[in-house]
């Protein structure tokens, strides 16, 4: 992803994960959640956490951690369920994602986020948007349709419209 796609001032909701910021455009955020029961679903992938009820609708809840490759994240005070919105093949899928703690809404300018460093080919970098800067730390933007446009997330999407049924 390319550094030349981030041409205004945007407003990024942050979040940990793990000892990371990680940064999602607020335009995608429905809202934030206190961690509440998750249902499990069987033969869901092993990001899935579950689902739960928002207003009504059933939401799935995945890990992002587990998508990273980073340790689950572990249930305490301050973990949090982040409800984003994503459009996935002509629809708007709604989505759970667990976060360590919400941090700060922020703004970034297009001059206070870097391109994602080339690391090798060991490492996706697909999914993220930049890096930003804000004071001593280090932002992970994240293009969070980049993050849920797989097979796993299709996979998700059938599984929760066969549970609706």
């Amino acid at each position: 992803m390319s550094i030349r796609t981030i041409t205004d001032k945007a407003t990024y909701l942050t979040f940990h994960l793990g000892n990371e910021i990680f940064a999602v455009n607020v335009l995608k955020i429905r809202e934030v959640l206190e961690l509440t029961r998750i249902t499990n679903v069987p033969k869901m992938p092993d990001f899935v956490m579950g689902v739960i009820n928002v207003r009504g609708s059933i939401v799935p809840v995945v890990d992002l951690k587990q998508i990273f490759g980073m340790q689950s994240t572990e249930n305490t005070i301050n973990t949090c369920i982040v409800v984003i919105e994503v459009p996935i093949e002509n629809n708007i899928i709604t989505i759970g994602c667990l976060a360590d703690s919400v941090e700060e809404v922020i703004n970034l300018d297009p001059d206070q986020i870097d391109a994602a460093p080339h690391i090798g080919t060991s490492v996706d970098t697909e999914f993220i948007k930049g890096i930003g800067k804000k004071a001593d730390s280090f932002i992970i933007v994240l293009d969070i349709e980049s993050v849920f446009s797989g097979h796993e997330i299709n996979m998700v999407d059938n599984s929760i419209e066969t549970i609706q049924k």
